[in-house]
């Protein structure tokens, strides 16, 4: 038998339940390996004790005598040494931090390569993680951070961490507080208190553009999505600080080399939104911000609103909201018609949204400026209330009949055709109750980022509180001869990407499986 084994299988009656506990993880470690037919030498280079620059170069140049040897001098060290005996938590910990965490650790130094190291550093732990995630961590309550081991060149499984008892956890976390805080994290540089649900549906979007999933998981619909490669991100927002992140996302390189390039390449209100993104990231409870509840709105004021109104909405939209301005001409889709919106009865997520960050934001054109940036919050605030006062809508839109059947309803369209591939797609989904029940929740009240009926109206029939703003206006799915030349494909296509040159957003966040139930809910409106 390997002396190896022999000298694993040992047990003394002083030996420390920290000391058996590393020794446990060790042998984990090499008798896994040897039963995937690693090397010797290559236990030796994944072990913590036996680090070295390049983790393969000198050591596999080793016997394997030599390098056994050195394993059992290293483990009869551990497993024989006294218990340990403390004259206070920083003693405790520092104990724990050289008997056990250093083996893999770095606890100092600069920037490096994951190649070159055992475990991510712990140099900054005190800025890094959320207290209640790393004791949890620490006393083997969480998963594992990476799904196919920190070194990932070498292994393609998890780690097993060493576990601790929660008073020896509770000391680390108190010492990393005090002593491994990282000097340039500032304190409230990303305020969690202030992150809205459409900051997180941003981070969302730049998390997959700047390619973090290429690397990352994260859940999206219920269900992992991206590269196992690095660390687990689905629990993010319990376990790292959000301070700490930002100044992570401003340069990644900064605390491993080789890292985060693309990320790095966001602007401010990019990064922002990504963590924002992530803080939310296993936190059922989260509290959304709603900007329309600050101060100013609270103070806003109708006549400055009536002046941002004529100075920057009326060039598109028109002194009186008709939507004649003077660039209007030369627009398409044509610039919303104001004085037929009943702007009291509109989602105030969604005025704002539409307003502070742009057509886009809500899925409808870029003509429409992100105008925060210029007026503020306050300025924002001012033109929301001069346009809920001024603007009450088409009062016979409620009471107007439906369009005609026949051919008579059908709407002239100049809209787009979906791609060939998604023309000959049928519903994935059977036309159950259920089905059509949770597409009519959908078309009501739920989907993203407004519901259907503000436009298409509670009958279906176009005629909702927003419709009459729009040219042309909205779908009248009412109108059987009109629906049943519309194909399931060409219907999914437009709900998921818009219909440009009309008011039709785009609801790409939606799952296909509520696009599916939204269109068998559409379907039984026609007649």
């Amino acid at each position: 038998m390997n002396p190896f084994l022999l000298i694993g299988l040992t047990r003394v009656a002083n030996e420390s339940e920290t000391s058996r506990k590393w020794t446990d993880a060790c042998l984990g470690q090499w008798v896994e390996l040897l039963g995937r037919g690693q090397p010797t030498d290559m236990v030796a280079v994944r072990h913590p004790r036996f680090h070295s620059p390049s983790r393969k170069g000198v050591i596999m140049h080793m016997q394997k005598g030599v390098v056994v040897g050195a394993m059992v001098l290293a483990l009869s060290v551990v497993m024989f040494s006294p218990p340990l005996l403390f004259a206070s938590d920083h003693s405790r910990a520092k104990e724990l931090i050289q008997g056990t965490c250093a083996q893999c650790h770095r606890f100092e130094g600069v920037a490096e390569s994951r190649f070159k190291l055992h475990a991510p550093d712990l140099i900054w732990a005190g800025s890094k993680y959320q207290r209640s995630w790393l004791i949890g961590w620490l006393t083997g309550k969480e998963a594992p951070l990476y799904a196919k081991g920190y070194l990932w060149d070498l292994t393609n499984v998890p780690t097993k961490h060493l576990i601790i008892t929660e008073p020896e956890a509770n000391t680390l976390a108190d010492y990393f507080a005090e002593h491994h805080k990282d000097p340039r994290v500032n304190v409230g540089t990303f305020d969690l208190a202030k992150v809205t649900k459409f900051d997180v549906k941003l981070g969302a979007a730049a998390f997959k553009a700047h390619a973090c999933l290429g690397c990352h998981t994260i859940e999206e619909n219920g269900k992992l999505i991206g590269g196992p490669q690095s660390a687990a991100l689905q629990h993010a927002g319990r376990r790292y600080n959000a301070d700490w992140l930002y100044r992570f996302g401003l340069n990644p390189q900064d605390f491993t080399t080789h890292n985060g390039e693309f990320l790095a390449d966001a602007t401010d209100a990019q990064l922002r939104a990504v963590i924002g993104y992530l803080a939310v990231q296993g936190v059922d409870d989260f509290k959304y911000y709603e900007p329309w509840t600050s101060p100013e709105f609270t103070n806003a004021s109708v006549d400055r609103g009536k002046t941002l109104y004529k100075e920057y909405c009326a060039q598109c939209h028109g002194f009186t909201g008709r939507g004649d301005g003077p660039a209007a001409s030369g627009i398409e889709p044509k610039p919303a018609v104001h004085a037929n919106i009943p702007f009291d009865k509109l989602p105030m997520d969604y005025l704002y949204n539409v307003i502070n960050h742009g057509g886009p934001a809500v899925g409808k054109s870029p003509n429409m400026p992100y105008w925060g940036l210029t007026i503020g919050q306050q300025g924002v605030a001012d033109v929301i209330a001069y346009l809920k006062v001024t603007f009450k809508g088409v009062p016979e839109m409620a009471t107007s009949p439906s369009g005609g059947q026949g051919s008579a309803c059908v709407q002239p369209r100049k809209t787009a055709k979906a791609p060939s591939e998604f023309l000959t797609k049928t519903n994935a989904l059977p036309s159950a109750s259920a089905t059509v029940q949770a597409g009519k929740e959908l078309f009501l009240r739920t989907a993203q980022p407004v519901a259907c009926v503000m436009c298409h109206g509670e009958q279906g029939d176009g005629k909702g509180v927003m419709g009459a703003a729009f040219v042309p206006p909205p779908r009248n799915f009412t109108c059987g001869a009109m629906m049943r030349e519309i194909p399931d494909g060409q219907l999914f296509w437009i709900i998921k990407n818009g219909s440009p040159g009309t008011g039709m957003m785009s609801f790409a966040s939606l799952p296909d499986e509520q696009v599916w139930q939204l269109i068998h809910y559409i379907r039984s409106l026609a007649k």
